[in-house]
């Protein structure tokens, strides 16, 4: 292990640059891994980091030697990190004590008869991107396809709001949504507003191969993606509030997908 205090050390200014910048993650192939649980998930998933940072006042701490551990004999490099480095490349509200640099994990082609298929249409908050993702991990969806316009899922904020869930879904980016939708051999499903001549979602049926539809905060699904799907369903609401956030939307249409498998 080394250790660095210099900005200007290569290590250091690529890790604060793919904290930091898109571009640099989109261009260098590359993702940060901000705070243990993310890289311990990241490494339960049976990958190993390209680089790991350790903050140099948590050098000696339980998560460092469990980290240190866990990839013994790997070939991983391991710097010990100033603290105001790490605090420079950290966006946790208390600074992580452990980072690490990942390859960002490739997608795979996703079967025409995927059991269930979340499908994201141009959701930009990266909060509700990743709760989506960790809603699809926690009910056994192992697909994820995300239309132009949606935020980046590698991003640091997607990440933080997926809490390792990324590790568990195959994520598909920047894709026709109509495109996938004309190949995909099961049912699709927008989810869309009761005025839109939808069916309750409690009514729908989930038995065969699923591709949910979940559009953007504002407007919703795009007229084509809702035209091109099979049906449509809605979330009934008897209550006052006209609508609900897009990740309750996704997590309450994946919850009533599998209460019905499971009935």
């Amino acid at each position: 292990m080394k250790t660095v205090h210099s900005r200007d050390n290569p290590f250091a200014r690529h890790l604060i640059a793919l904290a930091h910048s898109s571009r640099e993650r989109k261009k260098s192939g590359h993702t940060v891994l901000d705070g243990a649980h993310l890289v311990d998930a990241f490494i339960a998933s049976g990958r190993v980091p390209l680089a790991v940072a350790i903050r140099e006042s948590a050098a000696g701490s339980d998560d460092a030697r469990v980290l240190i551990n866990k990839i013994a004999g790997r070939t991983v490099d391991i710097t010990i990190l100033a603290d105001v480095l790490i605090d420079e490349a950290s966006a946790l509200d208390s600074p992580a004590s452990i980072m690490a640099i990942v390859d960002t994990p490739s997608a795979q082609p996703i079967p025409v008869d995927a059991d269930v298929v979340i499908v994201l249409d141009n959701v930009q908050d990266p909060g509700n991107v990743g709760t989506i993702l960790r809603s699809a991990a926690a009910f056994g969806v192992h697909h994820a396809v995300l239309g132009k316009g949606t935020a980046f899922a590698w991003s640091p904020k997607v990440l933080r709001a997926g809490q390792g869930a990324h590790f568990a879904i195959n994520i598909v980016e920047g894709v026709d949504v109509v495109k996938f939708l004309g190949v995909f051999g099961g049912d699709s499903f927008a989810l869309v507003p009761s005025q839109l001549g939808a069916t309750s979602i409690m009514n729908a049926n989930f038995s065969g191969p699923v591709a949910m539809l979940i559009g953007s905060e504002g407007s919703g699904l795009a007229p084509n993606v809702i035209a091109a799907a099979s049906h449509r369903v809605t979330i009934p609401m008897p209550g006052e509030t006209e609508s609900l956030n897009a990740a309750v939307c996704a997590a309450i249409a994946m919850y009533e997908m599998r209460r019905q498998r499971h009935a």
